[in-house]
């Protein structure tokens, strides 16, 4: 699985196609706000929500999370599944919120 940080996060969504932003948080962290088009999927939950990945295992997802712990279990996860392109946002929320949106809290 890749790694990158939040600056290259930020740049890579300038790309097209834009990547698909899974954020993988419990839904009173979300509070602390989110990258915009990111969808939410408590890592709890991915097995059961899955399908809002679709059917395409060849595309570039980025998972996030706090800090890039939980996100790198569910991107091994979905590796497993035969995902082809899974990133993980090293860092985290915590990285973006320090390196990219600093409106956004570190908690």
């Amino acid at each position: 699985m890749k790694q990158i940080i939040a600056t290259e996060l930020a740049d890579l969504m300038g790309n097209s196609p834009t990547p698909t932003l899974v954020d993988v948080r419990e839904e009173h962290e979300l509070i602390h706000g989110m990258i915009a088009g990111a969808i939410a999927i408590p890592m709890q939950e991915f097995g059961e929500q899955l399908h809002q990945l679709g059917e395409d295992h060849s595309q570039t997802i980025v998972l996030i999370c706090r800090s890039g712990k939980r996100s790198e279990h569910v991107g091994e996860y979905l590796e497993k599944l035969g995902f082809t392109d899974v990133i993980n946002l090293s860092g985290g929320m915590n990285g973006w919120a320090t390196d990219v949106d600093t409106t956004m809290s570190v908690y």
